[in-house]
């Protein structure tokens, strides 16, 4: 494993200064948006062309890899992203601002893409499990070390957007200067939504649900933080914890799920942050006490943010080893579509109920879980006796990192249906 995490440095640098700038811009737009003057609903529309440009780069940036390159393409997107951060201050209406949000997206997505494949090429079967998982810790961490930077200057200054468009370029030099060997690279397969249905309704369904509740807390957190009149600083901060929160529970619930019925951890963490979610809510004055504030939402991203790798621990069990990459890209397309409602829905939220409008809507999104993992508890299958193990991912991954997945490799699997 040491041998591989030795061999990928260049993709770990990369990887934390994209996530680092990838953190920091999406917060800052946010907050750059209202301060010129944006409606709520149109910072939400605005936001969204971030997973749909993600979702198009999942398709069409592993094309582009065949053709040139690992290295190549990793150069090309991280010049366009490193663009399209400065094109916010020389442009100031909703349709640039969503063009650039779409082709931010599609960037991100391929520079993912790029990085996780080339991660896949030097793991061992042994060592995917352990690699993914610092993977994902180093993706948490830099989001939420974006959010530290929001201290440095204020929305309206040119400095943050400065910031993100230096970070984006210095990626490059880590990939550029590595004497390895690029893998090959092979589109991955599929596997089409009605198949993946009948084999995980649960994992199909809460996947869409939680990439909604995820983006709704990156994007219309700030929103929340605005509307109480928080400072930059605090807003960041408060979107920090709350990505902190998911780093820290991923690991005991994903243990948890391996020991008991998943579809108990995946009714039960929305069921417990319901009530955290009513909490927030019902505060008259939440600015007063920002360290409650900073400790309920960091519960909530805890008990919000794991629920995909749970759901896809959960799909997994049912497949053959063989069907494990297909399936799970699959899931993460799936994922994807539910983050682009996120925005949107969180913003509407808030524009037409009050800053507390946005836990009532994770309230129903998390009530909808709840039910739903009832529902397949009463009617489903009793969990299977060969379960896979969860491991850690974010909700940036890309089809590709599920090559990663270590029991996609297992060569024993069974088919439980």
């Amino acid at each position: 494993m040491w041998t591989a995490i030795r061999s990928s440095w260049p993709l770990f640098v990369g990887m934390i200064l994209l996530m680092i700038s990838n953190g920091l811009l999406a917060t800052l737009l946010t907050l750059r948006a209202g301060g010129l003057g944006f409606s709520d609903s149109a910072i939400g529309l605005m936001q969204s062309g971030y997973p749909a440009g993600s979702l198009l780069g999942c398709f069409i940036a592993p094309r582009f890899i065949i053709r040139v390159g690992h290295v190549r393409v990793f150069a090309a997107l991280a010049s366009i992203a490193s663009t399209t951060a400065l094109v916010h201050l020389i442009t100031f209406d909703f349709w640039s601002w969503s063009a650039m949000r779409l082709l931010s997206g599609f960037c991100f997505s391929g520079l993912y893409i790029v990085s996780e494949s080339w991660l896949n090429g030097r793991a061992s079967n042994e060592s995917r499990g352990s690699i993914l998982s610092i993977y994902f810790v180093i993706q948490t961490g830099g989001v939420a070390i974006g959010q530290v930077l929001l201290n440095l200057s204020t929305p309206e200054g040119i400095l943050l957007f400065i910031v993100v468009s230096i970070l984006i370029s210095l990626s490059l030099i880590p990939m550029l200067i590595s004497a390895s060997a690029t893998p090959p690279y092979e589109l991955p397969e599929r596997i089409s939504f009605l198949e993946l249905f009948r084999l995980s309704p649960m994992g199909l369904t809460g996947s869409f649900l939680n990439g909604i509740s995820q983006t709704t807390l990156y994007v219309a957190l700030a929103l929340y933080g605005s509307a109480i009149g928080l400072s930059s600083g605090a807003i960041g901060s408060l979107i920090g914890f709350m990505t902190l929160g998911g780093m820290l529970f991923q690991f005991p619930l994903g243990k948890l799920s391996d020991r008991i019925d998943r579809r108990l951890v995946i009714v039960g963490a929305p069921g417990l942050a319901m009530p955290i979610c009513f909490f927030i809510a019902m505060q008259t004055h939440p600015a007063n006490n920002l360290a409650l504030l900073y400790v309920s939402v960091a519960v909530l991203g805890g008990l919000t943010l794991p629920l995909y790798s749970i759901c896809m621990a959960h799909m997994n069990d049912y497949l053959k080893p063989s069907q494990m990459v297909a399936a799970s890209g699959t899931l993460v397309l799936v994922l994807a579509v539910g983050m682009i409602f996120g925005p949107t829905l969180g913003a509407f939220a808030i524009a037409h109920y009050g800053a507390g409008g946005l836990f009532y809507l994770l309230a129903i999104t998390s009530g909808i879980t709840v039910m739903t993992g009832l529902f397949r508890l009463w009617s489903g299958q009793a969990r299977t006796e060969t379960p896979t193990t969860a491991v850690a991912m974010a909700a940036n991954l890309t089809p590709e990192a599920t090559n990663m997945y270590p029991d996609a490799s297992a060569q024993d699997g069974k088919t439980h249906k």
